[in-house]
């Protein structure tokens, strides 16, 4: 059985806060600080140049991308780090359709997050096919799932409403029409169980700043099926991508396997702080996760629901269809949100109406959930949300 009060002593939490945003950004790893400055010190600042080698720095992100590959179900060799998200996103979705040259459509939802849309709608119009990007809602995708479909791209897990696809029924379908499958798990990974080879998924992409607890903007990840990666054609050909990088040839020739989809030069020190907090992971079962992570939404849900009568339930109560988030609607969204951050309650703000909290066990117990809850009710009984300066909007909701 995984220990989530051990875990939870390995992260630096300030003190009074309870923190629920582990969906957008994880905290800091104990363990993550020492870590970066040896790679800055002793590393970068001891070896110079020769750390590419030396260090090892060179092959990190496979090393990483094999450590990310357990926590999703991915064998060994099929899953390499770099850049960020939309990167991914957009050279999976590049492969995919020069996969299924003869097809046009490329189908995802609207509970996808914005920016795998624009990658979608920037790459239509670079290629200039007639391709069509055909959004539904989510609980329309397999039944929009037909013949002229060349790609399916969902995110598993809405970011908004928290709602979680049945991503290996989605892909069979998928695959029973010809179609491809792009299965975005900036939401998935480590938050639930997640089995890309079971599910037999073609591209699996995500971010490690969410519940991997990388950082802010660590890399992302990328996954390609070992059936299809030696055909992939990768769009976009960077030089790490290339089977010899330092031939410095005029030409590129895709790296093996794998290898072909790295693009530019890693983030060393943002590598250094995801080893750490992957450390973590390696203390945890992820059956236990989703196990504590459903009692803790459970509680969350159930208390919430007998103190804060003014809130909508977003988030589905059955199992089956919730990541590892909970979120409530309420018209005066933002400013609710911005009152509880200032209690010390920090979840975050979709628009247009959603109040989101991430449900993390790994530094999560019932005591923070019951805060949470106690610390809500409060704000929303007394109206104290209702102040000039939680209405003020910030860059960042």
């Amino acid at each position: 059985m995984t220990d989530f009060q051990a875990t939870k002593a390995l992260f630096a939490l300030p003190e009074g806060v309870t923190y629920l945003d582990g969906n957008s950004l994880g905290p800091l790893p104990k363990a993550a600080p020492d870590r970066t400055a040896r790679a800055m010190t002793g590393e970068w600042g001891e070896m110079l140049i020769t750390g590419w080698n030396r260090a090892g720095w060179m092959d990190q992100p496979a090393k990483l991308g094999d450590r990310i590959g357990r926590l999703i179900g991915a064998p060994e060799g099929t899953t390499v780090l770099g850049d960020t998200l939309s990167i991914k996103v957009h050279q999976a979705l590049a492969a995919a359709l020069a996969l299924r040259p003869e097809r046009r459509v490329i189908l995802s939802d609207s509970g996808n997050f914005p920016s795998d849309l624009y990658m979608a709608q920037g790459l239509i119009e670079q290629l200039g096919r007639g391709h069509e990007l055909r959004v539904v809602a989510p609980e329309e995708v397999e039944a929009a799932i037909d013949d002229d479909v060349a790609v399916m791209m969902i995110t598993e897990v809405d970011y908004r409403t928290g709602r979680r696809h049945d991503m290996p029924a989605l892909i069979a379908k998928a695959h029973e029409v010809g179609a491809l499958a792009i299965w975005d798990l900036a939401h998935s990974a480590g938050a639930v169980d997640v089995d890309v080879a079971a599910a037999d998924t073609d591209f699996a992409v995500g971010c490690t700043y969410k519940f991997l607890n990388g950082g802010p903007g660590a890399p992302a990840f990328i996954h390609v099926a070992p059936r299809l990666i030696d055909e992939v054609q990768p769009a976009l050909s960077g030089w790490l991508g290339h089977a010899e990088p330092f031939a410095f040839e005029p030409g590129y020739r895709p790296g093996p396997a794998i290898a072909r989809m790295r693009v530019g030069t890693p983030p060393v020190l943002a590598m250094a702080a995801l080893d750490a907090a992957l450390d973590i992971w390696d203390r945890v079962d992820i059956g236990d996760l989703r196990a504590a992570s459903l009692a803790l939404s459970d509680r969350f849900i159930a208390g919430v629901k007998a103190a804060c009568p003014g809130l909508e339930l977003a988030t589905p109560r059955a199992h089956a269809q919730r990541g590892s988030q909970v979120s409530f609607r309420h018209p005066q969204g933002y400013a609710v949100m911005q009152a509880l951050i200032a209690q010390g309650v920090i979840g975050d703000f979709r628009a247009p109406d959603i109040l989101r909290f991430g449900i993390t066990p790994l530094y999560l117990d019932e005591a923070d959930i019951d805060r949470a809850v106690e610390v809500l009710a409060t704000i929303l009984r007394k109206g104290s949300w209702d102040r000039p300066e939680f209405h003020a909007r910030a860059a960042v909701t």
